[in-house]
């Protein structure tokens, strides 16, 4: 998961997109990049951190021009501690590409090895990104017949990329003295938006609609699956659909858990699609136990509120803030490392006792992925006085690897896997452990847009929509992961000997 930006204006674009990147923020907090141009010149400044912490005021002077893009990453591909793969990513030939990515190509390391042994191209990183920029320079370099290059070209190419390349991908790319280009995979796994022309003549492209319209931009509407959409250096809008089969499938967790609350995203306002999953996930609790045993609904802060909200409705509970959260404490779902991960659950959450006093508590959680946080927040409840825990999930157990770029791609990371809801809920600690209906969560989702076909729900229903994943990718993907978690709790114990050291 990552958060991307591309933008064309009549004016500098720097810190349009800094201000951009703020907005998707939540989408990664490991790296965070900016790129510009001028002519055929590009100026770039990325690096690990928080965007606050990548861009001073010396970096965004060194970024002129009137078009741009940007990127905050959340690694679940590649080297999470390596500086050179935080994006955008850069190829001089054809034109000149920088591209940014947000997804994860399923495909990637037989790619890798096409691109070696027959585009003549060399990747230098365990990036899934600087395989995709180069399968699209090769591509854009076979379909350009002359300057100045044309939007049929370009279409050429992304039509190209779409045979070759399997997973989920939102891309926004710059092509040196030409424009922007973007374009999302032909199942619309990862989202993509853009806007309608403001005053100024500028355009926007972004992950999520919060970013147009924290910038002043209104949405016009999602990128098509398969779609591609050229934007020129005049402004003007070029748009085809460049896949055989188009199908719109997007991810269910963005709507669960990734995306901002008020984002809308594939026709569907993120909010709503939570307050449904409240309204399901009531339903399932009044058939599970009798609502008379709870005092109180609290929400784990902070994706799981308007779920919890809905739910204390339908019951006929009173809703409580339960738990105060530091906002500087980042997402714990994302931060590299089961030690960091859970060591950060204390330093972001606070119960307020009076809340949980004596009370039969029903605390309400967006999904439980690894368990560990989970059975945290359970022990702080019981710690605060209450007298019996429950806990409900808005979302279904998470039961199956995910390859399209969600930080869930082995099964002995995921509490559900091989456990039943009864062994979970003992490892949790909780009186009672409700989960979300898979059939029914689809079913209120996708009632809010009918035109959907789907969703992409892997880590629920174990059902993989590209097609190409088969089990020796899982145990290809797991022996990568054992070795990205060795390197990870090496770096955190190193982080906590120097914590306590000071």
């Amino acid at each position: 998961m990552c958060g991307i930006v591309g933008v064309i204006s009549k004016s500098p674009v720097n810190q349009l997109i800094y201000d951009a990147l703020l907005l998707l923020q939540h989408r990664g907090q490991d790296a965070a990049g900016i790129v510009t141009m001028v002519g055929t010149k590009c100026f770039m400044q990325k690096a690990r951190g928080m965007v606050r912490d990548v861009f001073r005021t010396r970096n965004m002077r060194a970024l002129p021009g009137n078009v741009g893009l940007g990127q905050v990453r959340y690694p679940t591909a590649g080297n999470a501690y390596s500086e050179e793969e935080a994006q955008p990513f850069y190829v001089n030939a054809p034109f000149g590409i920088v591209l940014v990515h947000n997804g994860n190509l399923t495909n990637a390391p037989a790619l890798k090895a096409e691109l070696f042994d027959v585009d003549r191209r060399h990747i230098n990183t365990d990036s899934d990104t600087e395989v995709l920029i180069n399968i699209l320079a090769h591509e854009l370099e076979l379909a350009a017949r002359d300057l100045p290059l044309t939007a049929d070209e370009l279409f050429k190419a992304v039509a190209a990329v779409h045979r070759r390349v399997k997973g989920s991908y939102a891309v926004v790319a710059l092509i040196a003295g030409h424009g922007l280009l973007a374009f999302r995979d032909p199942f619309g796994i990862r989202p993509l938006v853009f806007s309608k022309p403001n005053a100024q003549g500028e355009l926007m492209v972004a992950s999520e609609s919060v970013a147009l319209e924290g910038t002043g931009h209104r949405l016009d509407r999602d990128v098509a699956p398969g779609e591609a959409i050229f934007i020129d250096l005049q402004g003007r809008v070029h748009t085809r659909q460049c896949a055989a089969a188009p199908s719109l499938n997007p991810c269910m967790f963005e709507f669960v858990y990734l995306a901002r609350p008020d984002s809308v995203m594939d026709g569907i306002s993120v909010y709503q699609a939570r307050l449904n999953m409240g309204e399901s996930l009531a339903q399932r609790l009044i058939s599970t136990m009798p609502p008379s045993a709870i005092d109180v609904v609290i929400p784990i802060p902070e994706s799981s509120r308007p779920s919890a909200m809905q739910l204390a409705h339908r019951i006929g509970k009173p809703y409580r803030e339960g738990f105060v959260k530091n906002r500087y404490v980042g997402r714990t779902f994302i931060m590299p490392g089961q030690e960091v991960r859970k060591k950060s659950v204390r330093q972001k959450l606070n119960a307020i006792g009076v809340e949980f006093k004596g009370r039969n508590v029903l605390l309400v959680d967006d999904s439980i992925v690894r368990g560990t946080t989970s059975q945290e927040i359970v022990q702080m409840a019981r710690e605060a006085g209450a007298n019996k825990v429950f806990l409900a999930s808005a979302a279904p157990p998470v039961r199956f690897p995910n390859v399209y770029g969600i930080d869930m791609p082995t099964k002995d990371e995921l509490i559900a896997a091989n456990r039943s809801i009864e062994e979970i809920r003992q490892f949790i600690g909780a009186d009672a452990l409700i989960y979300q209906d898979v059939d029914a969560m689809k079913r209120v989702v996708g009632a809010l847009n009918p035109r959907l076909h789907g969703f992409e729900a892997s880590c629920f229903d174990g059902s993989y929509i590209t097609g190409d994943v088969s089990d020796s990718d899982f145990a290809t993907m797991q022996a990568q992961r054992r070795l990205q978690f060795d390197d990870e709790e090496a770096s955190d114990r190193g982080r906590l000997a120097l914590q306590g050291a000071a």
